[in-house]
């Protein structure tokens, strides 16, 4: 467990300076008291709070990959552009504008001069050139968002309000880098980035809407205003995200009012929740895509192969059947209970100058009977017990890791383990409270996947790329399923440099072509945005996009940087109908949240991130 340890007093820092003489890492420096945040400590005050499930798996920018991590980074940090809030086209964040080079190798970005970090310090461009030259430099800084920074030639900031980034060949990103830019006074003193999780001292020096003041493992992330942020501060004293391994509980939670807001709900629990009195239900189109992902066999970029995937599912063949036997339009109905769209291409269709779908001959629609005479064919011939055998002549059983606290993963694992014992393949169902470890050690057959796409698109097909493979088995890579596919990697290098945005949108379309023929990542759902939060507790909030959008996981700060809290406290009842409040959109979430649109060029989330 991570204990809070207090700022040192002054009389302690000749102490200070004997402990990092005796080699004393920088772990103890990273939270510099924050002066500007003294009235934030007072008790009292209106909180929101945050209900969650996933466990956060860094609070370094430079290692969070996963989709509450890099949320909370999102509210704590600025990066260099923002997107809109109703169309997602970028918008100033800590640049107030760009421009490229005719040549598009050179992109000079104007650092705004009212951005301050919350200890008092002025943010500027030599924070930004700090923060991609270390991940440029070191490995293990570029362990999240690598991908971004692999073409730049060189970053540099000739004054405080100006930041030049050179580039090898053109980048289609430059106006969509989801970096988190750090504070380099900070952060320098860190010496491993590998280990670093910065969760040590408190409050975290940041730039962003909030500050994040305390954090103890699978219990809570805290955050307070930050009464420097430039577009102004948050309207609730303080946001806190409360861990929940159990949905249902967060839901009782929500009821009692003892949390204001929950994600991710089953439609079951969504369909309850629409007759409680003082909450409000919100259902809209997701970002997220819902998959199975099989093991490729996994190996690390020197070559070495490791882990235990079973190797019938090298064949195409067999993992073609299998696609074959899953009926996807069965688990919307029933798993999903059509709060969902079936799957096909890789992103969602939120994103509509992204989305693919198979020609009509292309398409592996459900049909047991076509799967069936595949595996035949391919000489797996089931046994006098109606097994299906494998090359070594011993029946095929396959695993697959699902997500202990997600009830579609059980559900759906249950439609699987009767659709495919009918070709005679046996499925055991391993659901874990986290399948990060036996994942990055390449020990499955299959999993559940799921990613949050950004408006562009670029950082969920990084993930996919030989070049973010670990370095050797030992390490860590940015690779979501050890697919390394040259056909792949060509279409990928041509739309990252691709600025023509109907010749890249045609490149990304080949990619997601080329993923659903290879088999390894086969589409179930698009699963709606489902969320619930309480109107006594919060008067407002905004969704992205404004019309028909969702709260958690946005591609920016806008939910919870503008949620108004309500006037009167929660009195915690349930029962009874719907007060009717709405989430807040259209011209008065716009004057609400004051966006200044400047000239804009048109990416885990956010990174982002693996749910």
């Amino acid at each position: 467990m991570v204990t809070k340890v207090p700022p040192r007093p002054a009389p302690a820092r000749r102490a200070l300076r004997l402990l990092l003489a005796t080699g004393v890492t920088a772990t103890s420096l990273l939270a510099v008291p924050a002066t500007a945040q003294a009235e934030d400590e007072k008790s009292g005050g209106s909180t929101l709070t945050v209900a969650v499930s996933q466990s956060v798996d860094s609070l370094s920018p430079f290692l969070a990959q996963k989709l509450v991590s890099t949320s909370v980074h999102r509210l704590a940090y600025e990066y260099l552009t923002n997107y809109d809030v109703k169309d997602a086209h970028p918008i100033p964040g800590l640049a107030t504008e760009w421009k490229a080079s005719p040549d598009k190798l050179t992109w000079t970005y104007t650092i705004r001069e009212d951005s301050f970090w919350s200890d008092g310090r002025q943010a500027t461009a030599e924070d930004a050139a700090w923060t991609f030259n270390k991940m440029m430099t070191d490995p293990d800084a570029a362990t999240a968002n690598g991908s971004f920074t692999a073409n730049f030639r060189k970053v540099s900031a000739p004054d405080p309000r100006t930041l030049v980034i050179e580039l090898k060949q053109p980048q289609a990103t430059m106006t969509a880098l989801d970096v988190p830019i750090v504070p380099k006074h900070v952060w320098e003193k860190v010496t491993d980035f590998s280990k670093f999780n910065n969760d040590q001292r408190f409050p975290i020096v940041g730039n962003g809407p909030f500050v994040i003041t305390d954090f103890k493992v699978d219990q809570y992330i805290k955050l307070k205003p930050n009464k420097r942020f430039w577009r102004g501060a948050p309207k609730f004293d303080e946001l806190v995200f409360k861990y929940y391994k159990d949905g249902d509980a967060a839901v009782a939670a929500l009821q009692k009012g003892e949390v204001s807001f929950v994600p991710n709900l089953t439609p079951a629990q969504a369909n309850a929740l629409k007759t409680q009195k003082n909450i409000k239900v919100n259902d809209a189109p997701g970002r997220r895509f819902y998959a199975l992902a099989a093991n490729p066999g996994a190996r690390a970029k020197d070559g070495t192969a490791f882990g235990n995937g079973h190797k019938a599912l090298l064949d195409p063949e067999v993992r073609k059947a299998l696609f074959l036997a899953v009926d996807r339009t069965t688990l919307v109905r029933k798993v999903f209970q059509d709060h969902a769209v079936e799957g096909e291409g890789y992103i969602p269709p939120r994103f509509s100058s992204y989305f693919w779908k198979p020609a009509a001959e292309q398409k592996r629609s459900y049909d047991p009977a076509r799967a069936e005479r595949i595996l035949d064919a391919a000489g797996y011939r089931k046994n006098a017990e109606g097994r299906r055998l494998g090359k070594d002549g011993k029946p095929i059983d396959l695993r697959i890791l699902c997500h202990a606290t997600d009830p579609n993963d059980k559900a759906s694992a249950k439609y699987l383990q009767e659709w495919w014992g009918r070709l005679g393949i046996g499925l055991k169902v391993e659901c874990l409270d986290s399948v990060s470890d036996p994942w990055g050690k390449g020990d499955y057959d299959l999993a559940f996947d799921g990613w949050s796409v950004n408006p562009d698109p670029d950082y969920v097909l990084s993930i996919h790329t030989c070049g973010t493979l670990p370095a050797t088995p030992k390490d860590t890579g940015a690779t979501d399923n050890f697919i390394c596919d040259r056909q792949f990697d060509s279409l990928y290098a041509r739309q990252a440099v691709e600025y023509d945005a109907a010749t890249r949108s045609d490149l990304v379309r080949q990619m997601q072509s080329r993923l659903y023929d290879t088999g390894y990542m086969n589409v179930l759902a698009y699963p709606n945005a489902l969320e619930a939060y309480r109107t006594d507790q919060i008067a407002s909030i905004t969704t992205m996009p404004e019309a028909a959008g969702n709260l958690w996981g946005q591609d920016g700060y806008w939910s919870w940087w503008s949620a108004v809290p309500a006037a009167a406290p929660s009195d915690g009842g349930s029962g009874g109908s719907s007060t009717g409040v709405i989430v807040t959109i259209g011209a008065a979430a716009v004057a609400v949240l004051g966006l200044v649109v400047f000239l804009g060029l048109r990416r885990r989330s956010t990174a982002d991130d693996r749910e």
